[in-house]
């Protein structure tokens, strides 16, 4: 058997010799299942050995991931979780029970590949690597069950080989368009390509624009479907001193879930979590074993139970620094909106995207009040943060340009009052570098 014994040389070859889309973009996108059925043959079949629920959309599904997960764990269930990408360690990606991969089972995993393909000779992405090194490992820590977060649209996901207890799909907006579609309609397609025959459906937030999409999927895979914003609505929020955010909800207008409280900030969460309520509906009348107390419990505790970062997440105070991942036109506009909600006298704003992102579209909803710290993440694929900052100018929008996140962050820091805030973000590359402190 070959043998490559160190951690860092297993992360060399993942990141070095396999086409990965986090880093290079499309030229690692794979418009065919072929490599995942071969390598899920190859560790013979290992997600037949738990049960799953699936996880697409454009905006919030890592949220919802993790919501799921830390419900589950409460609830008494082994849970993995497989999320994309990470933010600092690898190892992020694939938890059971919120406990990273071990490093071990890294290098065992990629040594018995590297072994089982001498012959086959299959040349996989970072992605189809990745996906089937998550379902070898949740199989081999006897899971009962795995929330699976799609990696890129859905139906030629890496992923969409699983058939879940039930499918879920967050929102639709224009992202990664040129490999998706360059509309609603055909982006919301391959988001439902997920949908499985006879496996209920549940919507997160209903759209005029692609709702038909969805109800035209499910009725031809024989699926129930929900849209779990016509049922739950959260009818007050408010932050705590102690770093929670509560919501009352009300189903189909009767009060239900009142005092919902979790640790994951951000007014935007309430849609997320009209989506995980409706989906635990689903799974309690499948027969799964959720109790309120599970509920309560797993949402106040997702951070804790699961390690999940970067979801408007307050890094400082006085000033205060908020981190968030949002990166596309409709992440971002939610994004704008929660900080136009604040208080501040100042607003700094360290901000970098990737190149393939609908750059224009973004920065023309950007505050123009705001001092911008135009800054690229340690990618190829960042956009060069000088021109980010021409297109920006162009945009109305004003600052210098920086060739690190962190020396932008030093520098917004510098000029903030304690009465200001600073907000980094743009891309979820971006938030990683400053956790990094890349």
């Amino acid at each position: 058997m070959i043998k490559m014994k160190e951690y860092s040389e297993i992360l060399d070859y993942l990141y070095s010799q396999l086409p990965m889309f986090q880093r290079t973009g499309a030229a690692a996108y794979k418009n065919t299942l072929d490599n995942t059925w071969v390598l899920d043959e190859m560790f013979g079949h290992p997600h037949r050995n738990f049960k799953t629920i699936h996880i697409a959309g454009t905006n919030g599904k890592g949220s919802v991931s993790h919501m799921l997960a830390s419900v589950l764990q409460e609830a008494g269930y082994k849970t993995g979780l497989y999320t994309s990408p990470h933010l600092v360690d690898f190892r992020e990606r694939i938890r059971v029970n919120g406990e990273m991969i071990p490093e071990k089972d890294v290098v065992w995993f990629v040594e018995r590949f590297r072994d089982l393909n001498s012959a086959a000779k299959l040349e996989p992405s970072f992605f189809e690597l990745t996906v089937a090194l998550a379902f070898d490992h949740f199989k081999t820590s006897q899971i009962d069950v795995a929330v699976v977060e799609v990696g890129l649209g859905g139906r030629l996901d890496s992923t969409n080989i699983i058939t879940p207890e039930v499918s879920v799909i967050t929102n639709i907006s224009l992202d990664h368009t040129a490999l998706l579609g360059k509309t609603i309609p055909l982006i919301a397609a391959e988001k439902a390509g997920i949908i499985k025959s006879g496996i209920p459906v549940v919507v997160s937030e209903s759209g005029e624009d692609y709702n038909f999409v969805f109800e035209s999927k499910a009725t031809e895979m024989g699926s129930s479907i929900a849209f779990a914003d016509r049922e739950y609505q959260a009818s007050y929020s408010m932050l705590l001193p102690e770093g929670l955010q509560v919501f009352n909800f009300k189903r189909n207008d009767q009060p239900e879930y009142p005092a919902l409280r979790t640790d994951l900030l951000g007014s935007y969460q309430r849609r997320n979590i009209a989506g995980v309520l409706k989906t635990l509906e689903v799974l309690k009348n499948k027969g799964w074993q959720i109790d309120l107390a599970a509920i309560y419990h797993g949402l106040e505790r997702v951070k804790t139970n699961t390690g999940l970062r970067g979801r408007w997440e307050i890094v400082g105070s006085n000033p205060a620094v908020i981190c968030d991942t949002g990166h596309n036109e409709g992440g971002l506009r939610i994004v704008v909106d929660q900080l136009r909600s604040m208080a501040w006298k100042k607003l700094h704003l360290v901000f970098g995207m990737v190149s393939d992102k609908d750059i224009d579209g973004v920065l023309k909803l950007m505050p123009k009040e705001a001092v911008y710290y135009f800054t690229q993440a340690a990618i190829p694929r960042a956009m060069n943060s000088e021109m980010l900052r021409q297109k920006a100018l162009a945009a109305g929008l004003h600052g210098n340009a920086f060739p690190s996140v962190k020396t932008a962050v030093k520098e917004a820091l510098a000029h903030a009052g304690t009465e200001d805030v600073v907000f980094i973000g743009g891309s979820s590359f971006v938030v990683a570098d400053y956790f990094s402190g890349a």
